[in-house]
């Protein structure tokens, strides 16, 4: 075990494989010679030279385009949109040619790539570095979204996702690049796709969460506790596909559940796991579902003051907490 921060973790998984495996290259604005811009891939270019290390245009369609192509001729790219805000130049790409290559194809060809994107705020990061992204893709079929909270679940997931055989997103939230440390595992270490992790076992209910809100979901929980107020924590780590066992089963152990995001609050991923919740685990609950999200605001505001209102708070989350426990 070392301890990391999440930015280091991305790092290191990023040598290691590109070490293990010499079809892993590299792509992006700024990722080779600066390193990134949040130094994601800083030394890559040196260890591994220039033809496997590539600085791009500014150009996010061709990056992920020149990513589908080579993912389909023997290699297994990384690309990093340098922010989430960026990709969308890329999403025809992504929806219509990566997500639906093994479809059209039946079966004939995979598109092993990842794209790497850094997203959320909290950062004052403004309009345009601060999006969550994550929605707007989880719609769509042929694509695996993984979002880690933890420099451990960044190690795992990343190289699970440099080794599948189709299109991943990896989405890091930019807070956490370097707010804290957590232990990783040594070696190879692959967290499967698509698994859902409980982060502290609870009793009276559960708080479904990803990303930068699982650290909030934990502090709310350890403050409860000295009430009396067991709150289990599952982190989904995975957004799709969902780990729907997962969250049934906390479901059906606490009986009360709140669902925590970041992102906009009309068709979140809240959304589809509340209609989940709804349609198929209605006799396990004993109240009402909860969400706490960001607003439904066109963007994430430069203002201090009006980020913080956009974004989850601590004391919010601990009020609708206290009263969902009361049902």
């Amino acid at each position: 075990m070392a301890l990391k921060t999440l930015i280091e973790a991305v790092r290191d998984t990023l040598h290691d494989e590109m070490a293990r495996d010499a079809s892993v290259i590299v792509l992006g604005e700024d990722v080779g010679v600066k390193g990134g811009v949040f130094k994601a891939t800083d030394g890559l270019q040196k260890d591994f030279g220039e033809e496997r290390v590539i600085d791009t245009p500014l150009a996010e369609s061709a990056i992920v385009g020149v990513t589908i192509g080579a993912s389909l001729n023997g290699l297994r790219p990384v690309a990093e949109i340098q922010f989430a805000d960026f990709i969308w130049p890329a999403m025809d790409q992504i929806v219509s040619e990566a997500a639906r290559m093994r479809y059209r194809t039946n079966g004939a060809f995979g598109c092993p790539l990842v794209i790497r994107a850094p997203y959320g705020g909290g950062v004052r990061g403004s309009l345009y570095h601060s999006q969550s992204v994550e929605a707007s893709f989880f719609h769509v079929p042929g694509l695996k979204i993984c979002a880690p909270a933890t420099p451990a679940d960044t190690k795992g997931l990343l190289t699970a996702a440099i080794r599948d055989d189709d299109p991943v997103l990896f989405f890091e939230h930019k807070k956490l690049y370097r707010s804290f440390k957590g232990e990783v595992p040594d070696g190879d270490y692959v967290i499967p796709i698509g698994q859902a992790e409980v982060k502290r076992e609870g009793d009276h209910l559960s708080i479904i969460t990803y990303g930068a809100m699982l650290q909030l979901a934990l502090e709310a929980a350890e403050r409860l506790a000295r009430e009396g107020i067991s709150v289990e924590v599952l982190d989904l780590r995975t957004l799709l596909p969902l780990d729907l066992e997962a969250i049934a089963a906390t479901v059906h152990k606490t009986s009360r559940v709140l669902i925590l995001h970041e992102d906009n609050r009309t068709g979140g991923i809240g959304a589809e796991i509340s209609a989940f919740l709804a349609e198929e685990l209605f006799d396990d609950l004993d109240a009402p579902i909860v969400r706490i999200t960001g607003p439904d605001v066109p963007a994430m505001p430069y203002s201090q003051v009006l980020e913080r209102a956009f974004l989850p708070q601590l004391d919010d989350l601990i009020a609708a907490t206290r009263k969902l426990a009361a049902y």
